[in-house]
């Protein structure tokens, strides 16, 4: 590291970290490392900009950490400030030379003196053992609810992202209207689901294709369109005040092979899901992690002090 620059990244930064994300990442139909995408996530969020910090090589970022502002709600009245770990990475060409740590460790340096509470991510498999070793906790291991569905399904195209109308022509585009999302009191660390939040969340969203369901009984479905290996999938990100007639009913719709979704046991919205048919699969895909920088007034180490959705878990 010795001759590597590490510095807080800047606007101007933004085409060579995406190249870097590019060359050590690689990009899918459905997730494309554009500006627009980075402005979103790191920039445009309600929470605050992100935490960015560079190891930089003359005109070449080695590596770059990228942790987002999150806010979770608690059972007894207040608020985390949160980070998450997303966009990390270093280029194939400064590999080995200890930039995750380096950066990493900086980062938490930053985020203790701004008085951040609590960092929390889902790492896959590569790069879950580095975490640990910094410091990080296991909380447990995610698995993924399905509701298999019989009927026509469309064939997605691998080179384009789905389309939320040609999958699920039943729920309405964000840009046609905006529901209002219910309030409810946490059970548990919850994301405050602020209309804000719902619009930048959601509509805002410069590349996953979103639509929202209302129900009989009031309450909103939000789902996106999305492709696993080339199969289509319908995923239900969130449940708004929504009842289980809303999911038999994006399930009678839907033109994808099966519903996917997932809600912590403590959430109302998962017992909603159950009643709907949509099954927990034993195989657990995600990994959920935390690290503490302060005293928080719960366990956050147990999977029953979290009240997630599938939108907390994935930024797509």
């Amino acid at each position: 590291m010795a001759d590597l620059v590490v510095r807080h990244a800047t606007d101007e930064d933004i085409p060579r970290i995406l190249d870097t994300l590019r060359a050590a990442l690689g990009e899918t139909a459905v997730l494309r490392r554009t500006p627009e995408l980075w402005d979103w996530k790191h920039v445009s969020n309600p929470f605050g900009r992100s935490l960015v910090l560079v190891a930089e090589d003359g005109d070449q970022i080695a590596g770059v950490r990228a942790m987002m502002r999150w806010e979770l709600d608690t059972p007894h009245g207040s608020t985390l400030r949160c980070l998450r770990p997303v966009d990390t990475a270093t280029h194939p060409d400064f590999l080995r030379r200890g930039i995750f740590r380096n950066l990493t460790m900086n980062a938490l340096e930053v985020a203790r003196a701004e008085g951040v509470h609590l960092v929390f991510n889902t790492p896959n498999e590569s790069s879950a053992p580095g975490y640990l070793r910094m410091g990080w906790q296991p909380v447990a291991k995610i698995g993924v609810m399905v509701r298999p569905r019989v009927g026509r399904a469309v064939t997605p195209s691998l080179d384009t992202p789905p389309s939320i109308g040609e999958m699920a022509p039943s729920l309405r585009r964000f840009d046609d209207s905006l529901p209002v999302a219910p309030g409810r009191p946490p059970m548990g660390l919850r994301t405050p689901r602020s209309d804000r939040y719902v619009r930048w969340r959601f509509a805002a969203h410069p590349t996953a294709s979103y639509g929202h369901l209302s129900g009989k009984n009031e309450g909103v479905a939000v789902a996106r369109a999305s492709i696993r290996g080339s199969v289509s999938e319908l995923v239900v990100s969130d449940l708004l005040g929504a009842r289980s007639d809303v999911i038999r009913t994006l399930a009678r719709s839907a033109r994808t092979r099966y519903l996917a979704g997932w809600f912590s046991p403590i959430a109302p919205e998962r017992q909603v899901a159950l009643r709907a048919g949509m099954i927990p699969l034993p195989k657990r895909t995600l990994r959920l992690v935390a690290l503490p920088l302060s005293d928080v007034d719960l366990d956050v180490f147990e999977l029953s002090s979290w009240d997630l959705a599938t939108s907390d878990l994935e930024l797509l």
